[in-house]
């Protein structure tokens, strides 16, 4: 199936409804293809326009999903109206639900021991068929060539089809990228969904979900952390997406 996708910002953003993400996840897990997967809101499209190698790694991934309402319109405004959120939490939940039905094996990789252990209670709770290959929270520092070729065989020992990754933007996705072609399974970058689905963090209710105004619920339990990101990401995300919309740049072939 060829990829529809449209420039935000110079990132490379796939058209996709949830059920053509989840089939290229699944279809790729079930070959043992060698991928990865972007999960873009307005704080990674931001950073792509000041970090050039986070640039090169969305823009050469096999799927860069739209996150957060903004990129979702910012696709609808260039020529792809039905275009809907398809966020990391909401991807690794439904994906999940696929994985148990199908057989296919996860792992976890990323965050700290205590999250994991949480997220693998409460995923076993919703899943109990679910065949979860392992889940490794690695040291808070550069790893040295020997100890990352064991994380490596480590994960693929596992059996994995699909290994979620919770290292935060853009740490994890050049990581993903700097993977490829050595993990044989589908690398997902989610973000802050071991936080969500371990309980750790709560996450907005739905009505803010839906109407675009989950980073706002995000702010106000985290605001001396988030008040800073938030606020200039999303100003420059506003000055740069109005110039782009001068410039009427849009669906890329």
């Amino acid at each position: 199936m060829p990829r529809k996708a449209c420039s935000v910002l110079g990132a490379r953003i796939d058209a996709l409804t949830w059920d053509d993400a989840i089939g290229r996840i699944v279809s790729w897990g079930a070959a043992r293809e060698s991928r990865y997967v972007c999960i873009c809101n307005v704080h990674s499209v931001v950073t792509t326009t000041r970090d050039p190698d986070f640039l090169r790694v969305v823009n050469e991934a096999d799927m860069s999903t739209p996150d957060g309402a903004p990129i979702a319109w910012a696709l609808r405004r260039f020529g792809f109206p039905g275009q809907e959120r398809v966020n990391g939490p909401d991807l690794m939940w439904r994906y999940l639900r696929e994985a148990e039905r199908l057989g296919q094996v996860v792992f976890f990789y990323g965050s700290t021991q205590r999250t994991l252990d949480k997220l693998c209670e409460n995923i076993a709770r919703h899943f109990p068929k679910l065949q979860v290959g392992g889940a490794h929270s690695p040291p808070f520092r550069p790893l040295s060539d020997s100890e990352d070729q064991a994380e490596v065989d480590m994960i693929n020992r596992s059996g994995a089809h699909v290994v979620f990754v919770g290292l935060g933007c853009p740490k994890q996705e050049k990581w993903m990228a700097a993977h490829r072609g050595r993990l044989n399974a589908v690398m997902i970058g989610v973000g802050a969904a071991f936080d969500y689905h371990s309980g750790m963090i709560r996450r907005a209710p739905l009505w803010w979900q839906r109407n675009g105004l989950e980073w706002l619920y995000r702010l106000g339990s985290e605001p001396q952390r988030l008040m800073k990101r938030y606020l200039v990401t999303n100003t420059l995300f506003i000055i740069g997406f109005s110039r782009q919309l001068l410039g009427r740049k849009g669906p890329l072939e």
